[in-house]
Parts: C-alpha cells; structure tokens; sequence
C-alpha cells in the first residue's frame, strides 16, 4: 500500500462543500424561481434531442434548446472551456466518475436548495451518494448501470456449460469454453477502458476514494480491488479470457462467436442487441457472479445532469432536470427510439423503460426483473475521486499490458494510486493515510 503525503489544502468556494474545507460553512444555493425562457442542453446521451422535443411540447414556458456534443474528454474539455470563458450551456450531462472533479473545481451549481430534497427522495443511497458530495447536492441521476453476464445460451446448452454464480465457477466455465471451442473465450479485459475493473472492485467491497474531516483518502490498491485485479490478471494470463479494446475488436469478437459470454451492464441488453441483431435468441442474462454467492453489483457507466456554473436560466433548467429524470413522461421520451435498455435511477420509473423494451432478442427473458435486482445488491459507500481522468488514464496505460505478463493487474492499480495522489497533491488537495 502506498505510503501517503499531506499536502495543504485550497479550493474554490464551489469546492468547499465537496471536500469538507476550512473554508467555512457556505450558504446553500439559492433557489430560483424563474421557470420560462430558453434552456441550453448539451448531451452525448441517445435519445437527448427527442426528450428536449417532449419537454418543449408540454412546456410551453420553457424553450430547451439542445445541441449535441462529443462523448469522452473531447467534451469534458468542451464543457471546462465552455465555463471559463462564460459561455456554459444551462443543463449539461455529467458521468458520475467526472462529476467530484467538475464540483472541486467549481465548475458546477451547487443544487441543494433546488434539487437536492427530490435527489433525497427519489434515489437510492447508493446512487444517491454518487452526486451528494460534502453534504450538498451536484447533479440529478438520470441512470443507473448495474452488473450482470451476458453469455451464449445455445453454446452453453450444446457444450453443457453452467452459469457461474461464482467467481470460481466462471473461472470453471472459462475453462470449459475454451476446451469446448479454442478459439473462443468466455470472458473480456477491457484494454483500453477501466470501468469494468472499477465497477467489479466496487462489487467486491473496494473503496477507491473517501473523504474525512478536512482530507481525500485514497485507497485505490485496499485488499478488495487488489483480489479482483489478480484474479483477471490471472484469467488474462492464462488466456481465459480475451484482451481487447472495448469498441470494433470486441463487437467482431461477439459476431464471430469468439466470446460468448462477457460481463456488462444493464445498458448492454439493448448495446448488444442493436450491433449483433441476427444473434437473436442465442443469448441471455443472468446475475453478475460473486465472490461468495450472494446477490452483490457494482455500477458501470451512469450519468446525471448538472447546471454548468455561469447559467444564465438555472430556474428554468432545474424544472428541465427534474422532469427528464423522474417524470415518467420524460423517461419514456429518453426509450422513445425503441433500442434502449436504459435502467433508470429513480426505480419507481423502471416499469416505465421496461415497458418499452423488446423482450424478444433474448427469448422473452424478463431482463429487466434481472437489472432491478442487481441494482438493489449494489453496496452504497463508494465515491469517485476528484482527479479520475487522471487515475484512469494511468490505468489504461498498463491494461494492454496485462495478458502478455509485462504488468501486473494488481501493480497497476498501485502505480494508478500513486499518479492520482500526486495529481490531488498538486492541484492543492490534502490526501492522507486510510
């Protein structure tokens, strides 16, 4: 484990509140009452410009003006840029791992006067905890991303393979699958995206980032995530599992039979279905395996929506947040297109995504039942870090390396701790000892 370092702490007045400063109690935002006018929208999101059309429709005061912007850093860069020179959009998405970052460096409203009792009421802790910083409120969850496995029924059936409900039987079963098929694999280690390792570290009890009285603790190597990195480094190792970029290498690995069973999340139901569609009643869900069996999940992906600092209408764009992410008319205008699998955050809008999805792909397999369980199994307690641009590219850096033995998985989640607490340290955040 990492030896840690204090560093004197400094930080906007937007900051405070996330990092529990010394910079005294600031007063809650205000709560604007303005509700007319135009509201900007930026969103990657799919589906973003039919819910704009929807609100504007039953709005007749607000006029949401939307406009599409990249996914990735290519935004988040947009987006910082966009702040400083003061030209900010009114509403904006926010992944939860980027959103810590965005409220340290003040690039965002403080919503606990606004939107911070619907955000109490409507959201599990779990989730509710990934926009709930320092006791005040930064964004609205729109989604949720609960773990499961997607595998192959057919080759399952036809080699006598069973589903894992535990990590020692996946291992079993990708054993089997390669036994059964060489060229196949059961499994995948994302090459160039973190995510999936976080959320799994998340699901085995890890807690990459906590914040004390007046500090950051940073434990991105603690004894859970360390297990689970040794354990894909292992199945990478042993060429159980394939290492493969997240984009084209993957979906041509699932259209090729070469990987017919992988861990995802619930937003891959409708993914998978929309790029491999004549694989149709070949493939189905089940639970995310566990370390010991019993109903655990982790997050990966989800976003929340976030009035940008410098809004020139946050009243207006307050009412646009809340309707998109807990009216039931506005989710259904996000799943409007059909192809989404969308698990929302607020589960009493579940019934309405569900309604709206195709069961057929997957034989009538009630996949959404599926996801509302592995939402329930995910463990409240974590937080993203205020720098996770940096701690993941200092992960993607190491994953290729991962198969051919020239890193260490568990190493690598090491050297990603050290990268973030110099970065935290230099941008004046005090990171002590767990």
């Amino acid at each position: 484990m990492l030896r840690r370092t204090t560093a004197a702490l400094a930080g906007s007045a937007a900051a405070l509140a996330l990092l529990a400063t010394a910079c005294g109690g600031a007063d809650q935002a205000a709560s604007p009452t303005e509700k007319k006018g135009k509201v900007t929208f930026w969103s990657f999101v799919k589906g973003s410009d039919k819910v704009a059309e929807a609100f504007n429709r039953s709005h007749p005061d607000i006029e949401v003006a939307f406009e599409t912007v990249p996914s990735g850093q290519e935004y988040y860069s947009k987006l910082t840029n966009a702040v400083k020179a003061g030209t900010a959009p009114d509403v904006a998405v926010v992944e939860y791992p980027h959103l810590p970052e965005f409220a340290a460096q003040g690039k965002v409203e403080d919503l606990s006067g606004t939107l911070g009792p619907v955000v109490k009421e409507r959201f599990p802790e779990a989730t509710r905890q990934l926009v709930e910083l320092g006791g005040r409120t930064w964004g609205v969850p729109r989604d949720a991303a609960p773990l499961m496995l997607m595998y192959r029924k057919d080759f399952f059936t036809r080699h006598k393979i069973e589903v894992p409900a535990t990590w020692d039987a996946y291992r079993n079963m990708t054993r089997q699958v390669r036994k059964a098929d060489p060229a196949a694999r059961g499994g995948v280690l994302y090459t160039d995206n973190p995510g999936l390792l976080e959320a799994l570290s998340w699901q085995a009890g890890g807690r990459w980032f906590s914040t004390g009285e007046d500090a950051w603790k940073v434990t991105v190597d603690d004894g859970p995530s360390k297990k689970v990195a040794a354990y894909w480094g292992g199945l990478a190792r042993e060429d159980l599992v394939h290492s493969l970029s997240q984009l084209d290498p993957f979906w041509t690995s699932v259209q090729k039979g070469r990987t017919v069973a992988y861990v995802c999340a619930s937003w891959c139901a409708g993914a998978h279905q929309a790029t491999v569609p004549d694989q149709k009643g070949q493939w189905a869900v089940a639970p995310v395996p566990t370390w010991d069996g019993k109903p655990a999940s982790g997050m990966y992906g989800g976003s929340s929506f976030v009035i940008p600092e410098g809004s020139d209408n946050s009243g207006a764009a307050a009412e646009f947040i809340e309707w998109i992410t807990t009216d039931p008319e506005g989710m259904k205008a996000w799943v409007s297109s059909g192809t989404s699998s969308m698990f929302p955050a607020d589960p009493d809008l579940v019934p309405v995504t569900k309604a709206a999805f195709r069961t057929d792909y997957y034989g009538g397999q009630d996949v959404y039942a599926l996801m509302a369980r592995s939402y329930d199994a995910i463990p409240p307690g974590w937080t993203w870090g205020p720098v996770m641009g940096a701690t993941n590219t200092a992960l993607v850096d190491r994953l290729p390396k991962v198969a051919d033995g020239s890193v260490d998985l568990p190493d690598a989640l090491s050297a990603a701790e050290r990268v973030t607490v110099t970065q935290m340290e230099q941008r004046g955040l005090r990171v002590t000892a767990p």
